[in-house]
């Protein structure tokens, strides 16, 4: 190990190996990607909304495939028999994925464009699975771009308008941000058993605002998204990593907390004003 010398041209401290100072940074980079997650930030071409338009979008198809694929667990999660999916229900979920693709969505009401990107979110995650399938969790599929890929989330999948978008640029760059509102985190699903459920019919901008409603009451109350583990209040990791959307500190997660609280849960979270811990199941949202 050399030894750096100091300002009088003494031997100082051992200098470290290369090799080590490199190790060392990129544990550092590994560790600071592990505790972020992506903000909210709006992508002003997509702003675009016709407030008086009528027309409105079929979601049909993407409800006719959940029926046939979606499972309710015994444990009460919502699963995807990914592994029955026959060929034919294969094309018929890029069929819609494909159609969706083609709607010139700036042209849409609001309530149409929510309704849109959280279908065409979900339906582009269960794609995905089954392109990669078998997996053991959705972080397996690591087709996003950079050293420190880690899922499909960064990989452009689908082209709207003319453009190439991700899931991330989907539920980061459109939804969080346009929408502002936290019950999105209840509407979009990442194939995964810790993630909020994935809903058995189709979002559209009638039933939106029900969906979102019963997403959040399903999710807070189940020990999936809050629950008391030796006396501590341990809740869903995505409180943690998107705090800034629920009042931006563990108080105001609480809060959010408390506003859907059945009887049960809001009596075990009388008198506190932040959680203990958090934590998430990246195991794959598989029928067993």
């Amino acid at each position: 190990m050399l030894a750096v010398p100091d300002r009088d041209g003494q031997p100082g401290a051992p200098m470290k190996p290369r090799w080590h100072v490199i190790t060392v940074l990129l544990l550092g980079a590994v560790a600071a990607m592990a505790r972020a997650a992506p903000e909210a930030d709006p992508w002003p071409r997509w702003q675009a909304h016709d407030p008086d338009a009528a027309a409105s979008i079929d979601h049909g198809a993407w409800t006719r495939w959940l029926e046939r694929h979606r499972r309710p667990g015994p444990d009460g999660v919502a699963r995807v028999d990914y592994g029955g999916v026959s060929t034919g229900d294969r094309e018929r979920l890029q069929g819609y994925i494909d159609r969706l693709a083609g709607v010139a969505i700036s042209g849409y009401r609001r309530p149409e464009q929510l309704a849109f990107w959280i279908n065409l979110y979900n339906a582009s995650t269960v794609e995905v699975v089954l392109e990669h399938y078998p997996v053991d969790s959705i972080r397996d599929i690591d087709i996003s771009p950079g050293w420190f890929s880690n899922g499909p989330w960064g990989r452009e999948l689908v082209e709207v308008e003319g453009i190439a978008l991700s899931l991330d640029d989907i539920e980061h760059r459109i939804l969080r941000p346009i929408w502002d509102d936290p019950r999105i985190h209840y509407a979009v699903n990442c194939a995964a058993i810790g993630c909020p459920d994935l809903q058995p019919v189709a979002f559209t901008a009638d039933n939106a605002e029900r969906l979102l409603e019963r997403g959040a009451r399903a999710y807070v109350n189940d020990p999936r998204g809050a629950a008391i583990v030796d006396g501590e209040l341990v809740v869903s990791s995505i409180y943690h990593w998107f705090r800034a959307d629920f009042g931006d500190s563990a108080r105001g997660v609480v809060a959010h907390l408390r506003r859907y609280a059945g009887d049960d849960l809001a009596a075990r979270l009388a008198g506190r004003d932040g959680y203990d811990d958090h934590r998430y199941d990246w195991t794959l949202n598989d029928v067993p």
